[in-house]
């Protein structure tokens, strides 16, 4: 006697809701994370570009106009914790971003980036 294989319909209905639960979620989180990359390049091309004589002004105008060109929403150029070590110009920033995901579910990500290791 042959045995059958396969999926039935009660399966194949959980394994949808399963499916779209997780597509859910990366639709929610993909701009989130696509713009925390952006503010990473970001903040390492300001640091990079900044020379020993920089001050904090100046290292707020130059990533200004990164957000204004990559439309950052999440940090302003205020939210920068910039410091100098051994001579050069550190750049961070730290942030939490809330993401609704359906009715009273949400995702809370926290962000952390920094120059300090280049």
């Amino acid at each position: 006697m042959n045995k059958q294989r396969g999926l039935s319909l009660s399966g194949l209905m959980v394994w949808g809701v399963v499916l779209a639960v997780a597509a859910l979620v990366v639709i929610k989180v993909a701009p989130s994370a696509i713009e925390f990359h952006k503010i990473r390049k970001d903040i390492a091309a300001v640091a990079q570009n900044a020379g020993p004589e920089a001050t904090v002004a100046d290292v707020r105008r130059a990533y200004a106009k990164y957000v204004e060109i990559d439309q950052i929403t999440d940090v302003r150029p205020e939210d920068l914790d910039i410091t100098k070590e051994d001579g050069r110009v550190v750049v961070s920033v730290a942030y939490e971003k809330k993401i609704a995901l359906f009715g009273p579910v949400s995702l809370l990500i926290d962000y952390q980036a920094s120059t300090a290791g280049q």
